[in-house]
């Protein structure tokens, strides 16, 4: 094997790549997102500077199922979002991911930074009318969601808007002598979206300690929302915004 041909590799292993080549289109994508009020000591914790929170105390936990995603595969998974701006623009701090499925898992940290663990998130509809998101995490149920099944209707356009707002990720990848090779706020936009549905209503959000799956650390003190929407999108390469290291030369 030349160096070209290293330089040419997808992804380790080199034998076989863990995961397709970016852009990834997702079709029939489904979304559950409760908006809740948390703490905001405890979001401050848990966003990086120079991200801000927005002020507005808001927490949004996440179900999302991806039956079909080019170049990862099929799968489910579940997170927590903050809304954040970064010198005045707004933008979502993505700040915990849980799923099962390793080739997504893989091209999300070493490409994007997405924090993504091994879990087990499942998005259902339960006895016809409960929207149901779980999240199990070694064995223990960490997180349940309920919203009622297409309450409200909501307009798609807008929707839209809210998937394609700015995303950021804190990508921290350790060198060969433990010390970071790269510590980066790194930023994408969602594309090419389609929203097929969107609804709204009321929601309940139960979080449990675990010390591995975190999730809890963001409490529920009140809620906001509960949506549910089904959209086809890409998710791009995405850009450096700040980078500690060099920062840290710098100053």
């Amino acid at each position: 094997m030349t160096s070209e041909d290293v330089l040419s590799l997808q992804s380790m292993p080199a034998a076989s790549a863990s995961y397709g080549r970016p852009p990834c289109r997702f079709i029939n994508r489904e979304f559950f997102t409760i908006a809740y009020k948390s703490d905001p000591a405890a979001i401050r914790e848990a966003v990086p500077e120079p991200l801000e929170p927005d002020g507005s105390n808001t927490v949004t936990y996440e179900w999302i199922k991806m039956p079909d995603s080019s170049g990862l595969g099929s799968y489910e998974e579940s997170g927590i979002v903050i809304p954040c701006t970064y010198h005045g623009e707004a933008c979502n701090f993505v700040a915990q991911m849980y799923l099962d499925n390793a080739p997504a898992i893989l091209a999300g940290r070493e490409i994007w930074g997405f924090p993504k663990k091994w879990g087990h998130p499942t998005l259902r509809v339960d006895e016809t009318e409960t929207l149901t998101g779980r999240l199990i995490y070694n064995n223990v149920l960490v997180a349940t969601g309920t919203m009622p099944f297409k309450y409200n209707t909501l307009d798609k356009t807008e929707i839209a808007k809210t998937i394609a707002k700015k995303q950021v990720n804190l990508k921290l990848i350790p060198d060969v002598d433990g010390n970071p090779a790269i510590a980066q706020l790194v930023s994408y936009h969602l594309e090419d979206i389609t929203v097929k549905g969107a609804w709204s209503g009321p929601a309940r959000l139960n979080l449990i300690p675990h010390v591995n799956a975190p999730v809890a650390d963001l409490p529920v003190k009140s809620y906001v929302e509960g949506r549910h929407f089904i959209a086809d999108l890409t998710l791009p390469y995405a850009s450096v915004m700040y980078d500690y290291l060099k920062d840290r030369k710098e100053n």
